[in-house]
């Protein structure tokens, strides 16, 4: 598993707000690039949200479901991205006394990724989801109420 951690400028509620909007997850998902579908109940465990990966025009379609949703902590999902394979993915939140503090955990666990080692799989996932949390927290944080 791949542990990448962020704080932000705002409250938890703001950063589960963005995930609870499965119309945004292309804009924090580095490898997404649109969203096809949402589930109406997004994100009740079992709903999904139908997406494509990858740059124009070279795209697979695709989609990722929701494994747990805790609207005070956390989401779990299982997301796919064929032919690379699937991934877990936690993202938690927590309060910190500057706004929150974001932590991701992903790894492969489906298809060639998960047989990829795991110093490689790491040094492939980590960066990304440096990213991933960046864009996170920055669209959390510009939803936040400005004083």
């Amino acid at each position: 598993m791949v542990t990448v951690t962020r704080a932000a400028r705002c409250t938890p509620e703001d950063v589960l707000g963005v995930l609870a909007d499965g119309w945004l997850y292309s804009t924090w998902v580095v490898g997404a690039a649109r969203i096809r579908a949402v589930d109406p109940d997004w994100p009740r465990p079992g709903t999904r949200i139908l997406h494509s990966v990858g740059l124009w025009p070279v795209l697979i379609d695709d989609e990722t479901v929701v494994r747990s949703w805790d609207p005070e902590r956390s989401i779990e999902l299982q997301a796919r991205g064929w032919p690379a394979g699937e991934a877990s993915v936690r993202i938690e939140v927590r309060p910190a006394a500057s706004g929150c503090v974001v932590r991701i955990v992903e790894d492969a666990t489906k298809g060639p990724g998960a047989l990829i080692p795991r110093p490689v799989r790491s040094a492939l996932i980590g960066p990304r989801n440096v990213e991933t949390l960046r864009r996170l927290t920055l669209l959390a944080e510009g939803r936040a109420p400005q004083d």
